[in-house]
């Protein structure tokens, strides 16, 4: 997989990004949120992952 940058929070990739794969999908870069944490069950091999509403934003605005 080879990701390419559609939005980020800072230049040095160390920050909440939206990655789109080249797969038709899109890779989020944040902060882990624990299903327990937030009252949700998440089935094997998926996590949570918070990221600024701003962020989503410009990565939606980069996708159109």
């Amino acid at each position: 997989m080879n990701l390419r940058t559609i939005a980020a929070q800072c230049a040095s990739g160390t920050c909440p990004t939206v990655y789109d794969s080249g797969r038709g999908t899109i890779v989020v870069q944040g902060y882990l949120v624990s299903g327990d944490h937030a009252g949700v069950t998440l089935p094997d091999g998926e996590q949570l992952v918070e990221i600024p509403v701003e962020l989503l934003v410009n990565a939606a605005r980069s996708l159109s």
